[in-house]
């Protein structure tokens, strides 16, 4: 996993500042999103790994999948995947370019995992708190599990914070079996 995402982490930074400079952030952020899903998929997947078609005839299929969720610029980007045989890097292209995209926007998305349910309003102030925290506008997202038994589980792309239950459990465990 590691060395795909080297791999595609010039390809993603390539877009990334296309899009900043011509202010498309969304538009590419949507393009990425279906052509990274596509490529994803098992029969596409087969059809851009295909020895017998040529780098050409693998981006245009691509491109006429996606249809017109693909502006001039990105339709060229795949190419020159195509062209790199890179096409199944899209997936982590996508991934690395949404984080990119957070970064310039200074945004975070926030995961709460719950035992119970979280109003609305806990999960505002909870974005609150964090957003300041992190100095970041935060966008949170709820779960439940009931496994957790109690307390809540954060996680960000670079931050967990477990304060369920049945982690403070495990970690009295270990603590008693060391």
């Amino acid at each position: 996993m590691a060395e795909l995402t080297t791999l595609a982490r010039p390809y993603a930074k390539a877009a990334f500042e296309q899009a900043l400079a011509s202010a498309t952030l969304p538009a590419w952020a949507t393009a990425l999103a279906t052509a990274a899903q596509l490529a994803a998929e098992p029969r596409v997947a087969a059809l851009i790994g295909s020895p017998s078609l040529t780098a050409a005839q693998k981006a245009d299929a691509l491109i006429e999948l996606c249809g017109d969720t693909l502006p001039g610029q990105a339709r060229n980007f795949v190419r020159v995947l195509a062209e790199n045989k890179r096409l199944p890097l899209l997936p982590q292209v996508h991934e690395l370019f949404l984080a990119f995209k957070a970064a310039q926007e200074r945004s975070v998305d926030l995961e709460v995992t719950s035992a119970f349910d979280i109003a609305p309003e806990q999960a505002e102030r909870l974005a609150d708190a964090i957003g300041r925290k992190l100095r970041r506008t935060v966008r949170v997202s709820t779960t439940v599990d009931k496994a957790l038994i109690g307390g809540v589980v954060i996680r960000t792309a670079d931050l967990v914070i477990d304060g369920s239950v049945r982690g403070r459990l495990a970690k009295l465990s270990e603590a008693m079996n060391s």
